[in-house]
């Protein structure tokens, strides 16, 4: 594979010994905050810090449009993907106010969008092209730009985490994504269409059975190899997977945590994971997705979602709700009492 994949350690376990020593002696019963403490003992793991803190959150929504979307897999237009990057900018999505909620900062990358977005100073630019080709008769992207596309998320990464950040979030948006997100699910996982296919934006039985039919076609057509993620991404993948698989491959490689959104994150996921099996370990999954496939997806990367609150909008909105737990695991670590310091008698 002409890939060159960042290095990525494993994770600290003398970090995670000491944190979870820690959690045996702050004054609760042993267990009892249940995941938030194997939650504190991860990201121990992933930092190499016994007390992690994360201080500068980010999430990282990368935009890009699908040539598959002339097969009416979507309810929406495409040229609501650019608009949606300018309300992003502009702070009215509900990403933005669910980022200001939890005190997390929005980064909006250009990774193809179809239509022009205007410049804007916190618009980040890595266009491959005005979305990808359609899939259903033909390979997405070439495999150039599926590197291209790693490469840009890899530079957003370290950019990002060079301005402070310590923790990451994935978000997108692309009208016709999770059709893409679907084809790439099938092809790494080995699923049927059937079973991963959801209504995406909201389409009636007539619309998804049509989508159904699309991502099958896609994969007979492009025949894409499951034990070459790069072969994947460049046949039935997006831009923006593209670049969030990159993303989360550097963020790894940093020893930065990885809070994964939702079905077109988590194909990502799948990409990044089948490239460098070691960054799973950095991924926190934030939700399980309303989307019909999402549980079958997090299933083959091995993770537990945090939250399953039948969402289903992308933009990394569960994403930014993962890191309000995040934030909070780490604090309860770090801040509760241990039985000594309160002077409360430990259990026999």
């Amino acid at each position: 594979m002409n890939v060159l994949l960042p290095s990525i350690s494993p994770l600290d376990q003398t970090a995670m010994a000491a944190a979870q020593a820690r959690q045996r002696t702050l004054t609760k019963p042993p267990g009892s905050l249940g995941r938030l403490e194997a939650l504190s003992v991860q990201l121990a793991g992933i930092t190499g810090q016994p007390l992690p803190r994360l201080r500068h959150k980010v999430i990282v929504v990368m935009a890009a449009d699908h040539g598959v979307v002339v097969e009416g897999v979507s309810a929406y237009p495409q040229e609501v993907t650019g608009q949606m990057v300018g309300n992003f900018l502009a702070g009215g999505a509900a990403i933005n106010v669910l980022a200001r909620h939890v005190g997390a900062r929005v980064v909006v990358v250009d990774m193809g969008v179809a239509t022009d977005v205007p410049p804007h100073p916190q618009l980040r630019r890595r266009r491959l092209g005005p979305g990808t080709a359609n899939m259903a008769i033909g390979p997405a992207m070439s495999r150039e730009q599926a590197l291209a596309a790693l490469q840009a998320g890899m530079d957003v990464a370290a950019e990002v985490i060079a301005e402070g950040a310590d923790i990451v979030a994935t978000g997108e948006m692309g009208i016709g994504n999770t059709t893409a997100a679907a084809a790439v699910a099938c092809a790494l996982g080995g699923f049927a269409p059937a079973a991963i296919v959801g209504r995406g934006t909201g389409l009636d039985d007539e619309g998804l059975r049509r989508k159904i039919a699309v991502v099958a076609r896609a994969l007979a057509v492009n025949q894409p190899d499951a034990n070459d993620g790069l072969d994947v991404l460049a046949k039935v993948g997006g831009f923006e997977i593209g670049g969030l698989a990159g993303l989360i491959l550097a963020a790894a490689a940093h020893r930065v945590p990885v809070m994964v959104d939702g079905f077109i994150a988590t194909a990502a996921a799948m990409v990044a994971v089948q490239l460098a099996p070691a960054c799973r370990d950095y991924l926190i999954a934030a939700h399980c997705s309303q989307e019909a496939g999402h549980r079958a997806m997090l299933d083959w990367l091995g993770l537990r979602p945090l939250l399953d609150l039948d969402l289903r909008l992308g933009e990394g909105t569960g994403a930014a709700l993962g890191l309000n737990l995040a934030e909070a695991a780490c604090k309860l670590l770090a801040e509760m009492a241990t039985f000594a310091e309160a002077g409360v008698r430990d259990r026999a």
